[in-house]
């Protein structure tokens, strides 16, 4: 039986590196699409052909001092926005996102140190209005995240542990702040465990049965 919702919906997973929020997000995507829904998946950076670019920038063995990167994440988010999220949003449709804004405050402005009113104010300039529906963020223990990652870390995987957790601690501040919107979820247990804390969000966001 096919469900359709009278609005479209912005759906964004985040929390540090091995956390395993991309793979919640595909279990969210198979969820929703075999209940009828049309959903589209989206990443940060990327998903359009400039943010891409700048993804391979970010993540890349580059050189880039903490300012440049806030403003190269902000670009790409930016281009994301007009170039893919707005248009699917005002053509009613569900999106779901792995990272959007609040990562750039967790790691640019808590684990970067940058001043986090300045990392608001640029979100503001990069999509406008536009907030998440629903946020997912999967908290886990560092030591925990680390052995869950890659053998070829990134340039953002490749930063300190100390780095890490205070990104940790400032996913947690913005949970506290925005706990309507941020739903903070257990992912030190069993990929199925996690899910069905998914799934129980987004049935009752979505009026699914």
């Amino acid at each position: 039986m096919a469900h359709k919702t009278d609005r479209p919906f912005f759906i964004t997973f985040e929390g540090i590196d091995g956390c395993g929020k991309t793979t919640q997000l595909e279990k969210a995507y198979d969820y929703l699409t075999a209940s009828g829904l049309t959903v589209y998946k989206l990443r940060e950076p990327g998903s359009t052909g400039v943010a891409e670019k700048i993804r391979e920038i970010l993540l890349g063995k580059n050189t880039i001092s903490d300012i440049t990167e806030l403003l190269l994440y902000e670009a790409a988010r930016a281009d994301l926005v007009d170039t893919e999220i707005k248009p699917l949003l005002e053509n009613g449709h569900i999106l779901l996102c792995d990272r959007f804004y609040d990562s750039t405050t967790a790691y640019q402005g808590y684990g970067r140190k940058l001043d986090i009113a300045m990392v608001k104010n640029l979100h503001r300039v990069a999509v406008g209005d536009l907030t998440p529906d629903l946020t997912f963020l999967f908290d886990l223990d560092l030591k925990t995240a680390l052995t869950r990652r890659g053998q070829n870390p990134d340039r953002l995987e490749s930063q300190p542990e100390a780095f890490f957790e205070r990104v940790r601690q400032g996913f947690l501040a913005i949970a506290r702040v925005e706990s309507d919107r941020v739903k903070v979820i257990d992912a030190s247990r069993s990929i199925e465990a996690i899910f069905e804390d998914v799934k129980e969000q987004l049935t009752q966001l979505l009026g699914l049965k």
